[in-house]
């Protein structure tokens, strides 16, 4: 693993009138990238399992977190996945975006498919491990809350 983990202007607890708090002073976006099969169906996504250390720890999720000022949501998805997931941006074409929007705070997912063969890698402290996950065996791992929530609808979303 290389990189570090160093403070940027979005981080930072929100509280939001929902009654929890949420990382991401400005918001938070994740990547939700998929592999196709030959069909043109979705078969695996990359998930990063999060460090101990992190809001609920040891869980699997989607490389992401929170979005800098002058960011949009997929500009923060991909620096993100970068950074924590070694996803290089021209590996990656954005198909959608589904939005999770609470009072005072948001987290946009942005739905992309992998265009060109990599293998993702733990590439700074917040990931203990990246991989492709088959769309079966999502669920067979401990899940992050929120993901783990919204990983239905997601799915669907893969292949739409």
């Amino acid at each position: 693993m290389t990189g570090t983990t160093q403070r940027r202007p979005g981080d930072g607890w929100v509280a939001c009138a929902c009654g929890r708090r949420h990382w991401g002073l400005h918001g938070a976006a994740g990547l939700l990238l998929a592999r196709r099969d030959a069909t043109g169906h979705a078969t695996h996504v990359v998930l990063q399992h999060r460090a101990p250390w992190s809001d609920q720890g040891g869980t699997w999720g989607l490389p992401g977190g929170a979005r800098e000022p002058d960011e949009d949501a997929v500009q923060a998805a991909l620096r993100e996945a970068r950074e924590e997931a070694g996803v290089e941006p021209h590996v990656v074409a954005v198909r959608g975006e589904h939005l999770l929007q609470h009072p005072d705070w948001s987290y946009t997912t942005v739905i992309a498919d992998a265009v060109a063969p990599f293998t993702p890698a733990a590439t700074d402290a917040e990931s203990i491990a990246v991989a492709w996950v088959a769309l079966d065996e999502v669920v067979d791992r401990p899940l992050l809350t929120a993901f783990a929530d919204a990983w239905p609808l997601l799915r669907t979303r893969l292949d739409d």
